[in-house]
């Protein structure tokens, strides 16, 4: 709502002016940003695109009649920097799971747009993201100090390490909007 309208609203009365500021900011929202679903690229910094194998989200070099396989991973927004990521629409998403001295991720048949911020048992989909320069990162919230992952070699799982730093797995991504 623009001052202006809220004058006309007011009425516009002697001493409404300050009312009437007072009253728009009280109306703004409160920093909350409708969850739209944007599908993404994503692709390691060797290059590799994730696509699905035997119900498996995989990391490979794809060329020719192959390219096709890419998946584009969905996202919703829920924080600045946190978000829901899926496949398939939204319709299977990344989660981190730790049974025992486990961690793991898995693709949950779930509707990311099902999803809420404010459940506990839905943190397990939210990562956090961190950009670099051109590359970004994910950290899984539920399971703090674990990362979004492939190994170097290509046609193996994407997974989660918890040494990103240690070069035997490739955290960083390229992460750009799907056009």
């Amino acid at each position: 709502m623009a001052l202006a309208d809220s004058y006309e609203e007011g009425g516009g009365g002697e001493g409404e002016g300050e009312d009437s500021a007072d009253k728009e900011t009280v109306s703004r929202p409160c920093g909350k940003r409708p969850c739209k679903m944007q599908a993404f690229r994503i692709w390691d910094i060797n290059q590799k695109t994730f696509y699905l194998r035997n119900n498996q989200l995989v990391a490979g070099y794809l060329q020719g009649p192959n390219v096709y396989l890419e998946e584009k991973i969905d996202v919703v927004p829920i924080e600045p920097h946190a978000l829901f990521l899926g496949i398939h629409g939204g319709k299977m998403c990344l989660s981190c799971v730790k049974t025992g001295d486990e961690t793991r991720l898995q693709l949950e048949a779930v509707d990311i747009t099902d999803l809420s911020k404010n459940k506990k048992q839905d943190e397990r989909f939210t990562f956090i993201r961190s950009d670099s320069g051109p590359t970004t990162s994910f950290e899984s919230a539920a399971c703090r100090g674990w990362f979004l992952c492939t190994a170097m070699d290509a046609d193996q799982p994407v997974s989660l390490t918890n040494t990103p730093d240690k070069g035997i797995m490739v955290t960083k991504f390229y992460f750009q909007e799907d056009e």
